[in-house]
């Protein structure tokens, strides 16, 4: 309810927020699963402590131990399917491991390397004989694995990986060698102590013939000691993430049967002939990473997650902290009541609701490609660009997040128990697994330049920057040229073309308008400069280079823009009210606020006058104003288990 003495002297009337509600919003569909995560994880809470009084050795055994014990209550084998013990549902085993990062972050990597990147693989990969064989003791944490992908020499560039497997015709098995140290798999999670099994991508070579990177099911223990033609060494302590076991493995001639090899996109038969119903190598490759793509979706939404526990740390603390006597001659006056300290934290909380929102349309669309509702080629296409964007653009603000809120409670942020310490170096690493950020916004770009994305599927790098430099960029000029674009952005402005009044920053029309002008412009210009090179025959690997960063700029813009789409598509569904005027404000700050961080594109683009652009910054404060009396409802709503948050000194 709104009471009258809320209202100001202009009218605005400030909303009460019906925090529980809110919560609801938020827990969305899976409210059961994300219960059953807060229960366990405030039964666990201790491991907060443990991570900082436990020997090395000691902290990892206790996150193995955690990680068995809450398989035994259903958390983490919801995304398997039901006949090997699992619950059926990818997208709650989504939001399960979502809010399973309020807890302890290496409880949480130890979960995705087991049951996501292990399990996810053998699920995905394989046939139907893997699937009996290791789920049902893969789902309850008695046969532990890992996921051997990642090469000293090659991280991201997994189609020139040196591991080989070769096909040996005489006895059916595949024998997997390391072609030197560039090859050897590093920092393999649950590889240096627990795996008894590992996922290895390798180099298939069958009769001489090189067929590209397939997986094979590897046994690296047998008994619990490293098991023959394997080599392990530990990778040591890490930045964070200590409780994880990563390790390093070598492979001198393993022998594995010819069933090892996981089939579904491809098989050797007992003679040696290779058959796969895809085609084409290149289609075939990323048809294979494309089922993996869940890895991607769940680290982005940890990594959200994650921040929210920073900023209701932080945010708590601003809210009941003073400092200095600002307003009055007898109190000092509470941090957050400072219009810098809202700038810093309040725009943040804005971002993290948008992000909360964009990941709920990308865990739904998950769900739906792998559940069979909508299983075609376009739907996967999208699913692995928003993925790829989602996850780059999470993992950075999380970063950002801590470190902000981090500062913002002074001192008392660098005490352990106040949780920054872990949370910083736990979350550091997010922005590099699962694909660097650069990387996978280049792989966003990628579908953006060129709407002939199955081309793109059989080509390697230099293949794809001929392409995009070649046939694709007239095409792209043609979709979004400088007149067709102007003419399509200035009818969706709610004042035609005359930007320059200040009358319509609050329309989420112009806001998105906005946006979407930044993103085409950038999309143009990107490919006007691919075909200016090369149309001064420059070599296609130098053109993209030197236009790199023009295309990274434009994968970024381009999912900014879907991350305000769903912040502004998820406040329009709900019913008039308190809720939906306060999400309301919390979307405008969100938008306004990401025009004003990149005003001077917008400016130096005719997009912004200097009034304009004064104008944004003004109602940016205004909104944080407005925002500041409901903050800490907004973080309250995130219903984070007050044991997790800790810092009693700061949270009171």
């Amino acid at each position: 309810m709104v009471t009258e003495s809320a209202a100001s002297p202009n009218g605005y009337v400030q909303p009460d927020i019906d925090v529980q509600a809110l919560a609801a919003l938020l827990d969305g569909e899976y409210a059961e699963v994300r219960d059953l995560v807060r229960t366990n994880l405030t039964t666990y809470a201790g491991v907060l402590d443990e991570a900082e009084q436990l020997g090395f050795d000691e902290f990892r055994e206790r996150v193995r131990e955690l990680v068995v014990e809450m398989a035994a209550t259903g958390q983490t084998g919801m995304g398997f399917p039901k006949e090997y013990g699992g619950g059926g549902d990818i997208g709650a085993s989504i939001a399960a491991f979502e809010t399973l990062a309020f807890g302890d972050l290496s409880v949480l990597v130890k979960v995705g390397v087991q049951f996501g990147l292990f399990g996810g693989a053998i699920l995905h990969l394989g046939t139907k004989r893997h699937h009996e064989a290791y789920l049902p003791r893969l789902i309850t944490g008695e046969l532990m694995g890992c996921f051997a992908m990642t090469e000293t020499g090659h991280g991201s560039n997994v189609q020139a990986l040196g591991t080989v497997a070769r096909y040996d015709a005489d006895s059916q098995e595949f024998v997997i060698t390391t072609g030197g140290d560039q090859a050897r798999k590093d920092y393999i999670g649950n590889a240096a102590r627990h795996a008894e099994l590992a996922v290895v991508f390798a180099q298939l070579e069958v009769g001489g013939e090189h067929r590209g990177v397939h997986a094979f099911v590897v046994p690296v223990r047998v008994g619990g000691e490293v098991a023959p033609g394997v080599r392990i060494e530990d990778d040591g302590r890490k930045m964070g993430l200590n409780g994880v076991d990563n390790g390093r493995i070598w492979f001198d001639g393993v022998r594995v049967p010819r069933e090892a090899l996981l089939d579904k996109f491809a098989e050797v038969t007992p003679e040696g002939v290779y058959q796969s119903p895809i085609d084409n190598p290149g289609r075939r490759f990323f048809t294979m990473l494309g089922t993996l793509v869940q890895g991607r979706v769940s680290v982005a939404g940890g990594a959200v997650n994650a921040g929210k526990v920073a900023l209701a740390i932080a945010t708590k603390y601003a809210d009941r902290r003073r400092q200095f006597e600002a307003a009055s001659d007898g109190e000092e006056q509470v941090l957050l009541d400072y219009g810098m300290h809202q700038r810093r934290l309040l725009p943040l909380i804005a971002r993290t609701y948008a992000l909360h929102f964009a990941q709920d349309v990308l865990r739904t669309q998950l769900h739906e490609v792998f559940s069979g509702d909508r299983d075609d080629e376009q739907a996967r296409r999208e699913l692995e660009a928003r993925a790829a964007g989602t996850k780059a653009l999470s993992t950075w603000h999380a970063t950002r997040t801590i470190q902000e809120c981090r500062e913002a409670c002074g001192g008392a942020g660098y005490l352990a128990v106040n949780r920054f310490a872990a949370l910083k170096a736990d979350s550091d690493v997010f922005a590099t697994f699962e694909g660097d950020n650069h990387v996978l916004l280049q792989l966003v770009a990628k579908g953006l330049l060129t709407h002939y994305a199955s081309e793109f599927e059989s080509m390697d790098q230099l293949g794809m920057v001929r392409y995009v430099t070649n046939l694709a960029v007239e095409t792209v000029i043609e979709k979004t040229s400088a007149h067709k674009l102007l003419e399509r952005v200035r009818d969706l402005l709610p004042g035609g073309d005359e930007w320059d009044q200040e009358a319509g920053l609050l329309d989420s029309e112009y806001q998105l308008a906005m946006l979407r002008f930044r993103e085409e412009h950038m999309l143009a210009g990107a490919a006007r400069r691919l075909k200016r090179g090369i149309d001064q025959k420059v070599h296609p690997g130098v053109v993209f280079s030197r236009v790199q960063d023009h295309v990274i700029a434009v994968a970024h813009a381009h999912v900014e823009r879907l991350v305000l789409e769903a912040f502004v598509d998820k406040t329009r569904q709900l019913p008039d009210g308190d809720n939906k005027v306060a999400l309301g404000l919390l979307c405008d700050l969100f938008a306004l606020s990401t025009i004003e961080a990149d005003r001077a594109w917008f400016m130096e683009h005719g997009r912004l006058t200097l009034q304009r652009s004064k104008a944004i910054r003004r109602e940016v404060n205004d909104l944080c104003r407005k925002v500041r009396p409901l903050a800490a409802d907004f973080v309250d709503a995130w219903n984070i288990p007050p044991q997790l948050l800790r810092s009693p000194d700061l949270v009171g």
